[in-house]
């Protein structure tokens, strides 16, 4: 199978398959559900099912592959919860970092209390956050009953679902002939909420400040008209 990269060769899902099977996978599943963003996650799934449904580079179940997955998905929410716990503050505290600055702690807090800790299984299905969505947990000091709960929903629903999708897929000959393109389907489609998001952030800053203008107007006429009656006061 020849798929498009869509970046480093090292980084395509057909090529980390082909060159560590299994156990590359779940490796890069572990790392990119707590340690490092950047990775493959949703195409290298997608790709797995549909080695499997093709008995090629893949030769264990089905059962047993998305059972692993599941299980290298929730160990790496787990270590990336305990990094958020312990380290989170020193993390998210440098105002100079686009990333870990105290603005996005509290943004991704404001989103757990927004959604609840469903945020925690909605962030499986959104490359980068998903990294980062554990670790926010953990400086968020979110229960870690709770945090296990969902940690382990969203484990099997991606895990399970985004792998048995690859594999039922990979058995239609259009999905076949159309390998390269699906990849790149599934990489923009994952994309779109982080796209969503930076819109809306983007339209309220603008919204804000048109809006400090006229807050400024409003407010300027009262603080001149208390400073008028002040002096006629003294003179009097």
């Amino acid at each position: 199978m020849n798929t498009l990269a869509l970046g480093p060769e090292w980084l395509s899902p057909d090529y980390l398959i082909e060159t560590f099977s299994l156990p590359g996978i779940l490796l890069i599943v572990f790392a990119e559900s707590g340690l490092f963003a950047f990775l493959p996650g949703d195409s290298l799934l997608f790709t797995a099912g549909l080695l499997v449904a093709q008995g090629k580079y893949i030769s264990e179940p089905l059962w047993l592959v998305c059972f692993l997955i599941v299980l290298a998905a929730v160990i790496g929410d787990q270590v990336g919860y305990l990094i958020g716990k312990f380290f989170g503050p020193k993390i998210f505290n440098r105002p100079n970092s686009k990333v870990f600055k105290p603005e996005n702690l509290e943004k991704a807090h404001e989103f757990v209390e927004k959604y609840g800790p469903k945020a925690i299984v909605l962030a499986r299905f959104v490359p980068i956050v998903r990294t980062f969505a554990p670790i926010v947990a953990g400086a968020g000091r979110m229960k870690y009953r709770t945090f296990i709960t969902y940690n382990v929903i969203g484990g099997i629903a991606w895990g399970t679902g985004v792998t048995v999708a690859g594999y039922w897929l990979g058995q239609i000959e259009f999905i076949k002939t159309n390998v390269e393109a699906i990849l790149i389907l599934i990489v923009l489609v994952s994309v779109v909420p982080i796209a969503i998001e930076y819109l809306r952030e983007r339209a309220k800053k603008k919204r804000l400040a048109a809006e400090a203008p006229a807050a400024g107007a409003e407010t300027t006429p009262a603080w001149a008209n208390r400073d008028r009656e002040r002096g006629r006061h003294a003179k009097r």
